[in-house]
C-alpha cells in the first residue's frame, strides 16, 4: 500500500477523508505524527494557494506524497465573506462557535432568499518536487438562522444543502460524504489518482 500524508492535524477532516479513498491502497498519515515540523503559515490570498502551500511544504518536510486543502465558506450576501478566512473568521484563535456566532451576527435579519451561500474546497497533491494537482469541490446552499445538529464540523450547523432539508450538523457522515464540497473535490482527486495508477 502507498502512504499518502494529508497535510493536516484534524481529525474530523481526516475521517472525512479516510472514508471517501477507503477503496484507494493507501495508508493515510497526518502531520502529528511529525511533531518536529512547525505548522505552515496560510497566508496565500486565495485556497488554491494555501492548499498548495501546505502540501508543498509538508511534501519537501516528509518526502511523502501529500494532500492538503484549503476550505472557504462563500456567503453572496458579504461579497463572498469568510472565503479564504474562514477558520480565523473571528480571530487567530477562533472555535467554530466562535465563527459560526460573527456569521449569523452579521446575517440577523437579513432574509432567507438572500442568505445563499457555497462551500468550496480546493485539495492540491504533491507527489514529488516537480509535480502539482489541484481539484475543486463545491455545494452550493443557504445559511439558517441558527444552529442546527451537532455533528460535523465547523459551519456544519449552519448550511442548509440546496434540496436537503437538515444540515450538514444533522446529517450522518454517510449522507455528508455523497454531496459535500470536500466530497466533490476527493471524488476529482481520486479519479486522478487512480488515472496515474495509484
Amino acid at each position: 500500500m502507498k502512504k499518502l500524508l494529508l497535510a493536516s492535524n484534524n481529525p474530523d477532516k481526516a475521517t472525512e477523508v479516510r472514508d471517501l479513498l477507503a477503496d484507494l491502497h493507501i495508508t493515510l498519515a497526518l502531520l502529528n505524527e511529525f511533531p518536529q515540523f512547525p505548522p505552515t503559515i496560510e497566508d496565500a490570498e486565495t485556497l488554491e494557494g494555501n492548499a498548495l502551500k501546505k502540501a508543498t511544504e509538508a511534501y519537501r518536510r516528509t518526502g511523502l506524497p501529500t494532500i492538503a486543502d484549503d476550505t472557504g465558506l462563500e456567503v453572496h450576501y458579504l461579497n463572498d465573506q469568510p472565503g479564504v478566512y474562514s477558520s480565523r473568521f473571528a480571530g487567530p484563535n477562533a472555535s467554530y462557535a466562535d465563527n459560526c456566532a460573527k456569521l449569523l451576527r452579521l446575517l440577523r435579519g437579513v432574509p432567507p432568499r438572500r442568505r445563499a451561500a457555497r462551500f468550496r474546497c480546493v485539495i492540491a497533491f504533491v507527489p514529488d518536487e516537480h509535480t502539482h494537482h489541484c481539484v475543486e469541490g463545491i455545494c452550493r446552499g443557504v445559511i439558517v438562522e441558527s444552529p442546527r445538529g451537532t455533528g460535523g464540523f465547523g459551519y456544519d450547523p449552519l448550511f442548509l444543502p440546496d434540496g436537503h432539508t437538515q444540515t450538514f450538523g444533522e446529517m450522518d457522515l454517510a449522507l455528508k460524504n455523497t454531496l459535500s464540497h470536500r466530497a466533490h473535490a476527493l471524488i476529482a482527486l481520486k479519479s486522478y489518482l487512480r488515472s496515474i495508477g495509484w
